[in-house]
């Protein structure tokens, strides 16, 4: 061999001692919480607020190529159990740092989607390490399912006095659901959507995708609609907490809404057949229409007649003066008081 490919030789070596590991985003070492929807190329896409994607590895770096469908798209990144750190997504598709270690070592990195199917549908594309990937964390067997509207998304959890609302006060990790999923040992879906109810929506139109609408899809987002395979993910428990958008301009219609909630707990029941349903009214609500919507959930399951529907009572939580979403402690405080509800229903 000469002089010349001697020399080439030896940079390819070089070169390829330095190559960092590329992994596609639904590489099987990389566990997913959530619905998402895994394109030809290896990417994952999503939009529901909790979504999580967890991964061990052994090195000092590592980075994601992301892209959201536009501006207000957040997920926070927490590295070894550490605080999360809330990263603002771009409609330009770019390398975001996750960990930065001074030392090789093993780590668990986990990112969660912050943000709602109408403030943006998220891609990541590829993970990018100097080391390499571990066996995919191992998540809890239990699985619950969460129904609900912006509150069960985490609206305004991390607001700020002062400041305008902006997307990165939404914060699913500390919505009640997930905390009371954590509290179980479940793994959790949050399927939610904000302004949206069972029949209509918080304005009382009745031609948007409404729970029984989203509850089929993947991607939620009205322009870039994918469905849901319910047989991907079997929930061991299903709550649902809807009805506070269809109650605002006023006290529903009985009949059509018990109707609604009855075909809605049907489609459950058939789609999820060895799971538990709790159907709660939520904490925003209060006064003749909490009592109204109590009421109408009692006779949805005195109608359904299937032991498997239940009801959960909700303590009313108003928000603060900054906005009427429930703060953090109050989640916190709602996780508390359905805890002991679902752990009589299930066992846990």
């Amino acid at each position: 061999m000469n002089r010349t490919a001697l020399a080439l030789a030896l940079l390819l070596v070089h070169a390829c001692a330095r190559a960092e590991p590329v992994v596609r985003a639904d590489d099987p070492r990389i566990a997913r919480m959530g619905r998402t929807v895994s394109l030809a190329d290896g990417s994952l896409r999503f939009s529901y607020p909790g979504v999580q994607l967890s991964l061990s590895f052994e090195g000092k770096a590592l980075s994601v190529d992301a892209v959201a469908s536009g501006e207000r798209s957040y997920i926070d990144v927490v590295v070894d159990g550490g605080a999360p750190r809330v990263i603002k997504l771009s409609a330009t598709a770019r390398s975001i740092k996750l960990a930065d270690e001074r030392e090789a070592g093993i780590h668990r990195v986990d990112i969660m989607h912050r943000t709602e199917s109408w403030q943006g549908v998220v891609t990541l594309a590829r993970f990018v390490t100097d080391g390499t990937l571990h066996t995919a964390p191992v998540l809890p067997q239990r699985k619950m399912l969460v129904l609900g509207d912006s509150v069960t998304c985490g609206e305004a959890i991390d607001r700020v006095a002062g400041e305008t609302k902006k997307p990165s006060w939404w914060n699913p990790r500390a919505s009640y659901g997930m905390l009371a999923a954590q509290a179980l040992g479940a793994q959790v879906q949050l399927v939610c959507h904000g302004g949206r109810g069972l029949l209509r929506s918080w304005n009382g139109r009745t031609d948007d995708d409404n729970l029984p609408d989203f509850y089929e899809l993947a991607i939620a987002n009205e322009e870039q609609r994918v469905r849901w395979n319910h047989a991907a993910y079997w929930p061991d428990l299903i709550v649902v907490a809807i009805g506070t958008n269809d109650f605002s301009t006023g006290i529903p219609e009985r009949d059509a809404y018990v109707n609604a909630y009855v075909s809605l707990v049907r489609t459950l029941l058939r789609n999820h057949p060895h799971a538990l349903l709790v159907l709660t009214e939520g904490a925003i609500l209060n006064c003749e229409r909490k009592a109204a919507l109590t009421s109408y959930i009692a006779e949805t399951i005195r109608r359904v007649g299937n032991a498997r529907v239940h009801a959960a009572a909700s303590v009313y939580h108003p928000g603060d003066a900054i906005d009427a979403h429930p703060t953090k402690a109050q989640h916190a405080a709602m996780a508390r008081e359905l805890l002991p509800q679902l752990r009589d229903l299930t066992g846990w």
